[in-house]
């Protein structure tokens, strides 16, 4: 109808504007019965995304020329970012989804594992060196939990964000040879649905959301199959024809 194709050129516009999120915060709920007939409702993460790596640089800037201890201003975002998380998610559980203020501890933790990487602290290093293996397993344990557990019923992020975005921190930490990563992660189908990774996720939203509006309901188990493998296809082919040749332009 001409209200929904208004809907979807807002949303596009939101995309484009990198404000989906604040957009989506302000219509509903992400688990909401709307939210799976919203084709580009996946933007979200693409515009807190946006957001942190707009406001970072930024504040990094003003943090080394004042030659702040860029390690506390990281932790300090991370811990003040997650008990806003926290306060939020039982008043405005919408808001703590959608807003950058509550889910920017997420990206914090990534900006911790850059620092790392680049001014390593002896100590954690020399701790992730020695239980790289451990670290890698306990990563993965948290990360299929919250596959398992997580789902409409929980208040998230809330708590249960922990789950997948410390597992995911800990499996990067861990490094190449940790046990998982090396025969789990390494393997050529991982590193394969890796690099398609993103424009997968940038296509399975939609073909399924479209679907759901065809159907008026909940598509059946064959079509949702059919609509993931073309996703995957769709992907791939983003992938060999737009992401590698612009890849390569640069």
């Amino acid at each position: 109808t001409a209200v929904e194709y208004r809907a979807l050129g807002k949303h596009a516009a939101g995309g484009a504007g990198f404000i989906a999120n604040i957009m989506f915060w302000k219509e509903a709920g992400y688990f909401d019965a709307a939210g799976d007939t919203k084709p580009l409702l996946h933007l979200w993460s693409l515009g807190i995304e946006e957001q942190f790596y707009i406001v970072w640089p930024v504040l990094l800037y003003f943090v080394v020329k004042r030659s702040w201890n860029v390690l506390y201003v990281i932790v300090a975002v991370a811990v003040l970012s997650f008990i806003w998380n926290i306060a939020r998610i039982g008043v405005d559980p919408s808001g703590a989804f959608y807003s950058p203020l509550s889910r920017s501890w997420e990206l914090a933790l990534g900006a911790f594992l850059a620092y790392q990487t680049v001014t390593p602290i002896a100590s954690l290093a020399q701790f992730i060196k020695r239980h790289q293996t451990s670290l890698s397993a306990l990563g993965l344990i948290l990360v299929l939990t919250g596959f398992v557990v997580i789902n409409e019923g929980r208040a998230f992020p809330g708590w249960w964000a922990l789950l997948p975005s410390l597992g995911s921190a800990l499996l990067i930490a861990s490094g190449p040879q940790a046990l998982v990563n090396r025969y789990v992660l390494s393997q050529r189908l991982m590193v394969w649905v890796g690099l398609i990774s993103f424009p997968l996720y940038l296509w399975h939203w939609p073909l399924l959301s479209f679907a759901r509006i065809i159907y008026s309901e909940t598509p059946p188990l064959e079509a949702r199959l059919i609509l993931v493998a073309m996703s995957v296809g769709f992907a791939w082919l983003t992938y060999q024809f737009l992401e590698k040749p612009i890849r390569r332009s640069l």
